[in-house]
Parts: C-alpha cells; structure tokens; sequence
C-alpha cells in the first residue's frame, strides 16, 4: 500500500520540521513549504492526499491558499493550523471547505489523530464512489464494468476512456483541472501524456454527441468540464 501524501505548509522553521520529521516518521510521505506561494507551488506539481495550512502566513496566508486549491481540487481534504482561537476565523476556515482546525499549541498526537480519521473517511468516499454508476443526460457510465450506456446503445471503454469520463461525471459542470487529471490518471502531466489524454477526449466527445445536452469543453489554459443541460 502506497503511503498518503501530504503536503504542509508552515511558515515557522522549527514546527515545519518537527511537523514534517514526525509525519515521516508515522509512514506518511510529507512535503513541507515555508510560505503559502510555495505551498501553491508544490500542489500544482504533485498529487496530494491532504493539506495542512498555517493561517497567518507571509506571501500568501492559509486562506487564500486553501481557496486557490479548492478551485482546483474541491475534493482534497484541509486542515488549518492557527494560533487564534476567533469563531471569525473558524466561520472563515469553514466557508472555503475546511475539514478541520486546529489551534496551537496542540499535541501531535491529536494531529495525527484528526489526520487518519480524514484519510479514513475520503478514501472510503473513494472506494464507494468508483462502483457507482454515473449518469449524465442520456447516458449512463458503468464504471465497475467500463462501459457506457447511451442513446445508440452499449460503448466499451478503455481503461483510459472509463476513468476519464468518471472523472468528468463526478465534477459534472464543474471544471476539472487538466494537471490534475493528467497525474490522477496517467500519473504525470508531461507532454506525451497530455497529447495522449486529447485524443481520448477526442473519441469520448464523438460518444457523447448521440445527446446534443451533453458535451465536454475545453477552458483554454486550465482544464475542461462536462456541461449537461436541461
């Protein structure tokens, strides 16, 4: 089993590393940042499990951080580290998808406690949502079988076409980040894969026109998303 990814953002040296040394220790693979642009820059290279988020932070503090990832990846769970204790920074924390809050000083045991009971819940959410079927306009997406049901009959699926298109159905008109979906699929985001990922993109498209209120569009520069209508 492949260890949990986490990436922890913490402008204080000396909790950064302690942080960082002790998740190692307990069999998570930790990438730690000193300042929120960092942070953004590390997620935007990597896959993620989970974040952790110091609030007040120089550059970019943990807010404004965990909304920019939000955008991209609306489904990775966040922890905010604070050293206030303010309702308005927890109602802050709570509007842009916190899955937790914890004020320092805290033990790390009760870190690493929140830590596993968030992992334990998103990744039992993973494994229910991959036997579902999917439906979207007049089609229906098997995904457990890898085939898809439409207007004009059964369509078999590529391994490739099959996690796709549940991708695009599980973010239905919501945009689905094209770097993410590169390394949730393919496992990087290099040329060769990106090349590869439009021409089966290209092939679900021509499924998909047996029902004109279904369609996926390219947003120029960030990703692409399943609109349905009606």
């Amino acid at each position: 089993m492949s260890k949990s990814k986490l990436l922890v953002v913490e402008d204080d040296p000396n909790l950064g590393d302690i942080l960082q040394e002790y998740l190692n220790m307990k069999g998570y693979e930790t990438t730690l940042c000193r300042d929120g642009e960092e942070g953004w820059s590390k997620f935007k290279k990597d896959k993620y499990d989970l974040a952790i988020l110091d609030v007040m932070m120089p550059k970019k503090d943990g807010f404004t951080l965990g909304s920019e990832i939000k955008k991209v990846q609306e489904d990775l769970p966040i922890i905010y580290l604070t050293a206030k204790n303010l309702k308005e920074d927890i109602i802050e924390g709570l509007k842009i998808g916190a899955d937790d809050y914890i004020t320092k000083p805290f033990s790390m045991e009760e870190l690493l406690l929140r830590i596993a009971a968030i992992l334990r819940r998103t990744q039992k959410s993973e494994e229910i949502q991959a036997l579902k079927v999917y439906n979207f306009g007049e089609f229906e997406l098997h995904y457990d079988q890898q085939f898809i049901k439409g207007p004009s009959g059964d369509h078999k699926l590529t391994s490739k076409e099959n996690e796709l298109l549940r991708l695009l159905a599980s973010e239905a008109n919501k945009l689905v980040n094209r770097s993410h979906a590169l390394k949730q699929i393919w496992g990087d985001d290099s040329y060769f894969n990106a090349r590869s990922m439009d021409v089966y993109l290209s092939k679900i498209r021509k499924i998909l026109k047996d029902d004109p209120k279904v369609q996926i569009i390219t947003v120029h520069g960030e990703g692409f998303k399943l609109v349905v209508t009606g």
